[in-house]
C-alpha cells in the first residue's frame, strides 16, 4: 500500500493518530519538501516518530517515482507531506501513476491551508478560486492570477492566494556543468505578492476592482505557536507590513459580511477600519 498522510500545519503533535500508527508499521517513509515547510525539522520528526525519513524534493520524486511505487507493490511505503495530501494537484500525478500500475493507495487528511485560513476571520463559505502566485522575474510577469482575483471580487468573493515557494532551484549558470549548484532558498512575503497584485491590476486596467483601497489580509505560519494576521489595505500591505518569517498567505476580500468586519477589527492595523470596509463593500455593490 502507497499511504498519502498529511502532516498538518506546524509540529509533531499535528499528526494523526490513524497517520502515526501507520506511519510506524511501513517499512520506507518519504517526507515531501518542496511545497510547504513545517516548523519542525526532519531531524525532530525522525526523533519523534522513531524512524528513518527518506527526505523527498521535486526532483527525487520525479526522477525516482518509479522505486517508490515499485516498492510499494511489496511493503507498506508512507509519503509525508505538510499540511493536507491533496490541498493541492501536486500529488495527483503520484496517484493516478499507481492506479495505472495497480498499486492500492490511501490518503490520510489533515489540517491544511485551504481551511486553516478561516482563522484570519473571513468565512470559508465566502471564498472563490484559490490562486497562486510566483515570484516575477525580468522577462516573465504573468498576470493571470490577477484575472482570477478580479472574476472572485466580481462575484463578491474572497480570494485566498498561496505564495510562490522556491527550494532547492537550480542556479541557471550551472545548467549546463555536470556538477548542479542550487539557489538559496525563496519564500514569497504578503508584501511581495501585495505589490505584484497592484501591478497587474494597473496593467490589466481593473483597478476599479482591486486597487490601493482594496482590503486584504496577510496571514503568517498559520497553526504554528507565532501565527499572526494582519488586515490592511493592498497599499499599506505592499509598502509597510512585514510578517516576519515564512510561510505567508494573503486573502483577497470580497463583499464582507457584518461578523467578518466585526472579525477583521480583531488585527486590523487601520484606525478608521469600520469606514475602509464600508467604501470596501460599496465598491462591490456597483
Amino acid at each position: 500500500m502507497l499511504y498519502f498522510i498529511g502532516l498538518g500545519l506546524a509540529d509533531v503533535d499535528d499528526i494523526t493518530v490513524k497517520g502515526l500508527r501507520i506511519i510506524k508499521n511501513c517499512k520506507e517513509v518519504y517526507l515531501e519538501t518542496y511545497t510547504t515547510i513545517l516548523q519542525v525539522d526532519q531531524k525532530t520528526l525522525e526523533e519523534y516518530l522513531g524512524i528513518s525519513i527518506i527526505a523527498a524534493d521535486r526532483e527525487l520524486v520525479e526522477l525516482s517515482a518509479d522505486k517508490i511505487l515499485t516498492n510499494a507493490r511489496d511493503y507498506d511505503i508512507a509519503f509525508l507531506v505538510g499540511g493536507d495530501p491533496l490541498s493541492a494537484t501536486t500529488h495527483t500525478d503520484l496517484i493516478l501513476r499507481a492506479v495505472e500500475l495497480n498499486i492500492p493507495y490511501k490518503v490520510i487528511h489533515n489540517a491544511s491551508i485551504m481551511n486553516a485560513i478561516g482563522s484570519c476571520g473571513l468565512q470559508l463559505y465566502h471564498f472563490g478560486e484559490t490562486v497562486s502566485i510566483v515570484f516575477w522575474t525580468d522577462t516573465w510577469r504573468p498576470t493571470s492570477f490577477c484575472e482570477k482575483i478580479v472574476a472572485n471580487r466580481r462575484r463578491g468573493l474572497h480570494t485566498l492566494c498561496l505564495l510562490d515557494i522556491k527550494i532547492k532551484e537550480q542556479d541557471e549558470a550551472s545548467y549546463m556543468k555536470k556538477t548542479k549548484t542550487y539557489l538559496p532558498p525563496r519564500f514569497m512575503t504578503t508584501s511581495q505578492a501585495a505589490s505584484q497584485i497592484l501591478e497587474s491590476a494597473k496593467e490589466l486596467q481593473v483597478e476599479d476592482i482591486i486597487n490601493d483601497k482594496t482590503l486584504c489580509v496577510g496571514a503568517a505560519r498559520i497553526g504554528w505557536s507565532d501565527e499572526k494576521f494582519i488586515t490592511t489595505t493592498l497599499r499599506r500591505m505592499a509598502d509597510e507590513v512585514d510578517l516576519g518569517r515564512p510561510l505567508h498567505s494573503l486573502v483577497i476580500a470580497g463583499q464582507l459580511h457584518p461578523l467578518e468586519i466585526d472579525y477583521l477589527k480583531i488585527h486590523t492595523i487601520e484606525s478608521s477600519f469600520d469606514q475602509l470596509a464600508l467604501e470596501h463593500n460599496q465598491s462591490l455593490s456597483h
